[in-house]
């Protein structure tokens, strides 16, 4: 083989390598992207799912805590009745002072 062939052939083999780098850099670089994307997505899914949770949750306590406070105002109400000391607009009282 000549000298110049020589160069050829390897100036060729140097392109092809290069050539091949930069197809695997390509690839790796979209390869990370995808998973970047991927990440991001599962991430606000995440994110998502919380937030769905503590909204239900948020409600959930917003009622029981509602019914507490009107349980408890029954239970005021019933002992005031028992002692007489009852609100006189309440029908209840009014129809037991009557008595």
């Amino acid at each position: 083989m000549s000298n110049m062939q020589q160069s050829f052939s390897a100036g060729q083999t140097q392109g092809q390598t290069q050539a091949n780098v930069e197809d695997w850099m390509q690839s790796g670089q979209n390869t990370g992207n995808a998973a970047r994307d991927r990440t991001a997505t599962a991430a606000q899914s995440a994110g998502d799912s919380a937030k769905q949770g503590t909204d239900q949750a948020t409600g959930f306590l917003q009622q029981t805590g509602e019914q507490v406070k009107s349980m408890a105002q029954g239970a005021v109400d019933a002992v005031k009745n028992t002692l007489g000391t009852g609100d006189s607009n309440n029908n209840n009282s009014s129809s037991n002072r009557k008595s």
